[in-house]
């Protein structure tokens, strides 16, 4: 059955579940089965939760000591690092500082945003050394202790299951299974661990976590704190889709540059996170895409008569670019 033959339409009311198992050891038919899962995922709704997916517990466990007291410093702490430029975006992010959905008051959230680094590197390596628009130095606190450990570990962590779902997602685009190879040397993925306050008062549609948007980049992979029901999605009837956390997994999601290259085959579903359970919830969403000069256009398997390319090529650079130079323009805009 060919990509184009698996498209399906209808209103969906879950989010699939993918075991990744021995994904190091698979056969190549272990491998196609997941990418074909994959890709059922991705053209049905676009989100996917991972499980045995080898991101250690510990990881989890440190970084969120280091953010409950990072998030916990006051606030004129917090602020000596905040983004001022757009020459590299990273560093803390205040609440309501962000409103990615117009007509909304404001993002109920903080964030402190880092891209790639090595923890002991003492040289360049080929992703520092091509610094992007997204790559820029990452700046630190200098409190509380062990916070750049934590965080550069996790990053590492979760950025080696990013590169075992790039073959994958290669397989179940019918594509070579190292077609992302030479199209991710550079590429630096950007982290934003996020805290959301307890979210008081009456309810109000126009106050949430984060507002209903999509990712920019290829795929985003997310970890979401058990128990507090945020996330949602957005299916083909505009109806709001539970993602609940699901204890050991992790949440996939096909940002905006994998639908352009799949002529939106793949799936870049609007979502949101609304957090109204009245207690403090974090989550660590990581954004993965490719290098800045590779270009990205419809891929022939995505094209025929009745499906003709709906996107102009443009390069990932530029895009994501683009992208972000809106959002921070108007963000800027709104906060002066």
């Amino acid at each position: 059955m060919s990509l184009l033959e698996t498209i399906t339409i209808g209103a969906i009311d879950r989010i699939p579940l993918i075991d990744f198992g021995n994904l190091l050891t698979a056969t190549p038919e272990e491998k196609h089965s997941l990418a074909l899962q994959i890709r059922e995922a991705c053209v049905s709704v676009g989100f996917f939760y991972v499980k045995n997916h080898g991101l250690p517990a510990k990881c989890v466990d440190d970084l969120l000591v280091a953010l409950n007291e990072y998030f916990s410093l006051p606030e004129e702490t917090k602020l000596k690092l905040r983004w001022r430029t757009l020459e590299n975006f990273k560093g803390y992010k205040p609440l309501l500082g962000a409103n990615v959905e117009p007509g909304n008051r404001g993002d109920l959230h903080e964030g402190f945003e880092i891209g790639w680094e090595q923890l002991n590197a003492s040289t360049d390596d080929d992703k520092t050394a091509h610094a992007r628009v997204t790559c820029g130095e990452n700046v630190w606190p200098s409190e509380p202790a062990g916070f750049r450990e934590a965080m550069l570990n996790y990053y590492h962590a979760v950025f080696a299951v990013g590169e075992a779902l790039y073959p994958l997602f290669a397989l179940a685009l019918d594509l070579p299974e190292t077609y992302f190879d030479d199209k991710t040397r550079r590429s630096a993925p950007i982290m934003r661990p996020l805290h959301y306050p307890p979210q008081d008062g009456p309810v109000d549609d126009r106050a949430v976590g984060i507002g209903a948007h999509t990712d920019f980049e290829c795929f985003t992979i997310l970890w979401q704190q058990p128990e507090i029901l945020a996330l949602q999605v957005l299916n083909s009837e505009k109806q709001w889709v539970g993602a609940p956390p699901i204890d050991g997994t992790l949440v996939v999601n096909i940002g905006d540059e994998f639908a352009r290259l799949s002529n939106d085959v793949f799936k870049s579903a609007v979502h949101r996170a609304v957090n109204r359970t009245g207690i403090r919830r974090y989550s660590i969403p990581m954004f993965f895409g490719m290098d800045p000069d590779v270009l990205i256009e419809p891929i022939p398997s995505c094209v025929d008569k009745e499906r003709p390319a709906k996107y102009k090529p443009i390069t990932a650079g530029e895009y994501l670019d683009q992208r972000l130079k809106a959002m921070y323009y108007k963000q800027m805009s709104n906060h002066m």
